[in-house]
């Protein structure tokens, strides 16, 4: 098997549809970028963890608002379910519970 064009080649040997070398990466050998400007702030000048108490107190709150109907009802109806039915099954265990449906 022989090696491909671009790894025989030195720096600027014809390659590709278009006779050249494409570059490494990041530098594909094409017209210059034109009206972009990068504005860089320094590492030790950035705050990262800037405004996130506050916005995770109202994160928080509107997550938790807006699945509130979806959980609690159903919390309700179980906590009073498991409420009759523990209240339920202490009667029925109970002296007056057994006289009553004891044949």
């Amino acid at each position: 098997m022989r090696p491909t064009q671009a790894l025989m080649g030195g720096g600027e040997s014809p390659i590709g549809r278009h006779g050249k070398y494409l570059g490494g990466w990041g530098a594909f050998g094409g017209m210059p970028q034109k009206g972009i400007i990068s504005y860089v702030l320094s590492a030790n000048k950035q705050n990262p963890l800037a405004g996130t108490a506050h916005a995770a107190v109202f994160n928080s709150w509107r997550r938790f608002s807006a699945q509130v109907l979806y959980v609690a009802p159903p919390m309700i109806f179980f906590y009073y379910a498991m409420t009759w039915a523990t209240d339920r099954n202490h009667y029925l265990n109970s002296k007056a519970g057994r006289d009553e449906f004891n044949e």
